[in-house]
């Protein structure tokens, strides 16, 4: 069974989108481990016991908020895929417009808001580049109190392969 009928008709997280079902249009974009993937060609039995799973549905990210600032969705049948291939690649850290369009190649907006994706996504690379600026400045005080700090974040789904939460 592919990831995506398993999220969809099992767990109940509708927001990952069925598109051409070859692995081709990137509706269908999910994060396995942070990594973004095509859960039409994604067997759910070949991933791994306890991997982390992350829909739109669970997806904390700034590129939510730009999305709407940059008036990014239309039909809105894509943008789920599309979220979820920028934020990958946001966090992986992407901050280049060359870097967004080879990284978001792949990803069909039928629609045709590419302008409106890039800019959303070279906004939020704008603005966590000028924060991590600040967050060396930060660290490097930290460390000179003998501070510690850890952000959590606790949005992600933990799978087995014989379809199991966690």
């Amino acid at each position: 069974m592919p990831l995506l009928w398993y999220l969809r008709d099992i767990m109940g997280l509708t927001g990952t989108k069925f598109g051409c079902g070859i692995g081709q249009c990137g509706a269908c974009t999910v994060h396995v481990d942070g990594v973004a993937v095509r859960a039409c060609q994604t067997p759910l039995n070949s991933l791994d016991d306890g991997v982390h799973i992350t829909t739109i549905e669970g997806l904390v990210h700034d590129l939510k908020a730009a999305w709407k600032h940059h008036n990014v969705p239309q039909c809105g049948y894509c943008q789920a895929g599309q979220i979820m291939q920028a934020a990958a690649l946001i966090d992986g850290g992407a901050t280049t417009m060359d870097a967004i369009e080879d990284g978001m190649f792949g990803n069909i907006c039928r629609c045709g808001t590419y302008e409106r994706i890039k800019k959303a996504m070279m906004d939020v690379a704008q603005k966590r580049s000028a924060m991590h600026e600040t967050e060396n400045i930060s660290k490097t005080t930290s460390i000179s109190n003998g501070e510690k700090m850890a952000t959590i974040m606790d949005a992600d789904t933990s799978v087995d392969r014989d379809g199991g939460t966690s």
